[in-house]
């Protein structure tokens, strides 16, 4: 209770050293600049993280998947690099399958009981033409790398350079070297020959079957690195990108504080003038 004959009333204060109310304005209205500034860094950006100080372990966690994104990309160049040899080495075999399923003809064109020494000799030199063919294939190379050597290369297949070992095909062993060198001058010898095209056929159908499964395996180690890299970019946008239409509303809302709150300090820097009418 008020003494008697006192005022309820707060007694006011009038100072001019200490403007509580213009200091009070001018912290809010510092606040409002940084978050409008924040803002704006991240709508002109497009990321949500403008520094280390907006959200320190999510751009920690985004530098790892970063790295790992760029490890993708190298990996998917080494597969799509490793298909195109195995495409390749299918395209030459086609053409060696081709040269084979000839001399194979030639082989029993020569056993004709009515061809003279001197058609079988025609039929040898398209038959040793075709060989050299083939002979001169298997030192075919990509990028410096052989062909057909018979080599397993180990394909990178993935971001923590996990390898793919791709079955090699060697167009130089004995199977395909014995049926190059064969002679159909004679009825005999193109019975032989005929014998070793028949293998090498055999076994250059097995090694076209293991390049298509090398190309198989890539193609699907090549789609496992596509998902992965849209999964992970995926995880990485949810970490760093912004919200658009959701930032778009911050800024609108800090831009109204900035402005609002300049009003105000304003006003309260106008406060301590009314102290003049005190002394006049």
């Amino acid at each position: 209770m008020p003494p008697p004959g006192g005022d309820s009333r707060k007694e006011l204060v009038m100072v001019i050293n200490t403007n509580l109310s213009a200091q009070n304005a001018a912290t809010l209205l510092e606040s409002s600049q940084s978050k409008l500034s924040m803002s704006l860094a991240r709508l002109s950006s497009g990321s949500k993280i403008t520094s280390p100080a907006d959200d320190s372990a999510g751009l920690a966690v985004s530098m790892k998947l970063n790295a790992q994104l760029s490890r993708i990309d190298a990996a998917t160049n080494n597969v799509n690099n490793a298909i195109s040899f195995s495409q390749t080495q299918d395209g030459y075999i086609q053409k060696v399958n081709d040269a084979f399923s000839r001399m194979s003809e030639l082989s029993v064109l020569a056993q004709d009981v009515t061809k003279t020494t001197s058609d079988r000799s025609l039929y040898q030199q398209e038959f040793h033409a075709l060989g050299n063919y083939i002979n001169n294939v298997a030192t075919k190379d990509f990028n410096g790398v052989s062909l057909f050597d018979g080599a397993t290369l180990n394909v990178t297949t993935d971001s923590e350079a996990n390898t793919f070992g791709m079955t090699g095909i060697d167009l130089g062993n004995t199977t395909y070297a014995t049926a190059t060198a064969d002679d159909i001058t004679t009825v005999s010898g193109a019975n032989t020959a005929l014998n070793d095209v028949k293998a090498a056929i055999s076994q250059l159908s097995s090694d076209r079957a293991n390049i298509g499964s090398n190309e198989e395996s890539l193609s699907y180690y090549n789609d496992q690195l596509s998902s992965l890299k849209n999964n992970l970019s995926a995880a990485n946008s949810q970490i760093t990108d912004v919200d658009v239409a959701s930032e778009s509303t911050n800024y609108a809302k800090y831009n109204i504080l900035v402005q609002s709150g300049t009003a105000m300090l304003a006003q309260a820097n106008s406060l301590p003038q009314s102290v003049l009418k005190l002394l006049s």
